[in-house]
């Protein structure tokens, strides 16, 4: 019985993340980048929200992408995320 419950329990740590939706990516416009350490804090505070599988900050053009997990984090989230963190941005429109 209890070996079941482990093999249950590691089933649910490492495959159902996996089963998750398709992920998604979205660039975000963060204008107020304005040296060339803001790309860090901004990925640094993408890479914390649950759901974010990767993000990458640039200074030049001043943006950020993220590949997320809709199931986890919407684009919506992510803005303030990076707001929060000192930098207003939004979604750029494709």
């Amino acid at each position: 019985m209890r070996r079941w419950r482990v093999s249950l329990l590691l089933l649910a740590v490492f495959v159902w993340p996996v089963a998750a939706g398709d992920p998604k990516r979205v660039v975000l416009d963060v204008p107020s980048m304005n040296c060339s350490l803001c790309p860090l804090t901004v990925r640094k505070a993408l890479e914390r929200m649950p759901g974010v599988i990767e993000a990458r900050a640039t200074y030049e053009p001043k943006r950020a992408e993220v590949t997320y997990d809709p199931d986890r984090v919407s684009p919506e989230r992510l803005v303030k995320a990076v707001g929060e963190a000192g930098y207003p941005a939004t979604v750029l429109k494709p």
